[in-house]
């Protein structure tokens, strides 16, 4: 008869990147926990719904305006929820409303094109007023909805936001200050990202006018919080990967994966990320490749087994591995990274280049990458010395055609041009007499298309097909109502 079970081979890696993961969560739970507490019935909460918020400029109002474009919570075809803005004696308030109760518009909000209306006197304050009160940092922040998931039940239910929960933010808040002392001590550095966000009118951002100017001030107190304290676990579980004896490469590439967790929790618990009434869900930051502002944002209990958690980063990784394993490539290639104009490889060497160059100004790539990058640095800089050696990603080789620098777009259209048939060049030497180039280009712009053509004509290759292929999932905002490829 024999053994008929099924012999599956572990991954070490894998398994070590579970076993790290869960290591590194419990230990933050240890810590800061107690800043995500259960509601008394044991509800978990998913999120804390934060707006905005700008004094009424009518002298005899004055009230503090939640800053909201749309106020649904829920909007299913069987599940309806949103909060009703209820202005009282000067002081705005809030309900939550369901079903055949919501008798109101939840489209409406307090923000319509950039301008706001006061729910209390219903004067308004320009676009100009908002931007001024956010640069002379006069506006503020008000918790408005918990999001909870009992264990019990399915299902996402809602409550506004209580005094208690504003207590324990406010402890949070102390912790914080204390974290950092602590941290700045031993690592010699800031452990919260004080470097600068890009200029102002940089291709992609805007949210440098409404102050805030660090990378850092893309999270609120909590947010950074919890992301300083995982990075300082995923730092102690290097060391104690090393204590017992893990080969350092080995340890070093475990811990690549859990500061990649880190950057993914990031992306989602940030005061730009929001809350998905149509699917009851976090969304991250990256929606669109950039960094626009919002006005009300969802922050993320890391805790809480939801969309954008901890585990769920962690969950993502082990997908990738998983996947590694049934293919053998891994153990035929070879990974390098260097600059497309000077590539380390002799004439005539490769029988393909399949390549996805930048998109003439459709995106600010190193400036995006920044937002990842001042995490990693502050997880695995220490490991990977020379490729965290400047503040944040090096720009001045990026292939982009940016218009904030020096000469504005015509320069930029300029630098653009020159470079990337340089890099067509530096393809054409390292081809074989007889090798293939595939490029793949999105863009709308006509400038865009005869810049790549002539680059390509003066590189000395020469076209031999094109196919046009749609680039975006229909669902994907990017693809949504816009002219995207």
């Amino acid at each position: 008869t024999g053994d008929l079970s099924i012999h599956k081979e572990v991954n070490p890696l894998l398994e070590d990147v579970k076993k790290w993961g869960n290591w590194v969560l419990e230990e933050v739970k240890k810590e800061i926990g107690k800043f995500y507490p259960l509601d008394p019935d044991g509800a978990i909460p998913v999120g804390y719904l934060w707006a905005r918020t700008v004094k009424c400029q009518t002298p005899s109002c004055g009230a503090e305006i939640p800053l909201v474009r749309q106020t649904w919570l829920a909007k299913k075809d069987k599940k309806k929820v949103a909060y009703k803005i209820i202005p009282k004696n000067g002081k705005v308030g809030f309900e939550i409303r369901e079903g055949k109760g919501i008798d109101f518009d939840p489209e409406i909000g307090t923000v319509s094109r950039a301008k706001v209306i006061c729910p209390c006197c219903s004067a308004g304050v320009s676009d100009k007023e908002i931007r001024k009160n956010f640069m002379d940092g006069k506006t503020g922040q008000s918790m408005i909805t918990v999001v909870l998931q009992h264990p019990k039940s399915q299902g996402k239910k809602y409550r506004l936001a209580t005094e208690k929960d504003m207590k324990v933010f406010k402890e949070s808040e102390k912790y914080l200050l204390k974290k950092i002392e602590q941290l700045a001590n031993e690592w010699g550095f800031s452990p919260v990202p004080d470097e600068p966000l890009p200029p102002k009118e940089t291709l992609g951002f805007r949210v440098q006018r409404y102050g805030m100017l660090k990378w850092g001030d893309l999270f609120n107190s909590r947010q950074k919080l919890v992301s300083i304290i995982f990075v300082e676990k995923v730092r102690q579980a290097h060391g104690r990967m090393l204590e017992q004896g893990y080969d350092e490469e080995y340890a070093k590439a475990v811990v690549n994966y859990l500061a990649i967790a880190i950057d993914k929790v990031a992306s989602y618990n940030c005061v730009l990320s929001r809350w998905e009434s149509n699917g009851e869900f976090a969304v991250q930051v990256f929606v669109r490749q950039a960094l626009g502002m919002i006005w009300d944002y969802l922050e993320l209990n890391v805790f809480s087994g939801a969309t954008g958690d901890w585990s769920s980063a962690v969950d993502w990784i082990k997908k990738v591995l998983e996947h590694l394993q049934q293919t053998n490539v891994c153990q035929s290639s070879i990974i390098s990274q260097s600059s497309a104009l000077s590539l380390p490889h002799p004439d005539d060497y490769f029988d393909a280049v399949i390549t996805d160059p930048p998109y003439y100004d459709n995106v600010p790539y190193s400036y995006l990458s920044d937002f990842f990058y001042v995490w990693l640095k502050r997880t695995v800089g220490d490991l990977y010395p020379e490729l965290f050696a400047t503040p944040l990603t090096p720009k001045t080789e990026e292939i982009v055609a940016y218009s904030h620098g020096e000469g504005g777009f015509e320069n930029g259209k300029k630098f653009f041009e020159d470079t990337i048939a340089r890099a067509f060049k530096e393809i054409y030497r390292v081809l074989k007499p007889e090798g293939i180039v595939s490029i793949v280009f999105a863009h709308k712009s006509t400038d865009a298309w005869e810049t790549i053509i002539n680059a390509l004509l003066n590189s000395g290759l020469y076209l031999t097909a094109s196919w046009p292929l749609h680039t975006e999932r229909k669902v994907r905002p990017r693809a949504t109502e816009s002219a995207a490829l």
